[in-house]
């Protein structure tokens, strides 16, 4: 039996979710496990984690509201995922915006084409 055996709470002790508690939902080799509860379910190296003596009773692969009813049951936070509101997009901007393109000439300066034909009219 290994330290990381899937159930064990642990706390993670590196990266962003560093002082945070977790549990260990699947081990993927003697290096990596992927961890749940109050962190964001991902693969993670054993050497970021501290175990705990505490143990979940856990099936491996398990759901997040498996693991957020074993965390209530103990007390501990869960990580929640909040949805991104969408901004409507505005359609028909490309138009508009090659519309006023074709519309917005620049004007010819006429002292430019009046000394040029100056020019041309002394020269020959």
């Amino acid at each position: 039996m290994s330290i990381f055996d899937v159930g064990r709470v642990c706390v993670k002790i590196a990266g962003r979710d560093a002082g945070r508690k977790c549990v260990v939902i699947e081990k993927v080799d003697t290096q990596f496990v992927v961890v749940d509860g109050d962190v964001r379910r991902k693969k993670v190296n054993t050497k970021h984690l501290e175990p705990l003596e505490t143990t979940v009773d856990l099936k491996g692969k398990t759901s997040h509201v498996d693991v957020k009813t074993a965390f209530s049951k103990l007390g501990f936070p869960v990580w929640e995922t909040k949805a991104k509101k969408v901004a409507p997009r505005q359609l028909h901007l490309k138009k508009k915006r090659e519309a006023t393109a074709v519309t917005q000439k620049k004007p010819v300066k006429k002292k430019a084409v009046k000394e040029a034909e100056e020019m041309v009219s002394e020269s020959v």
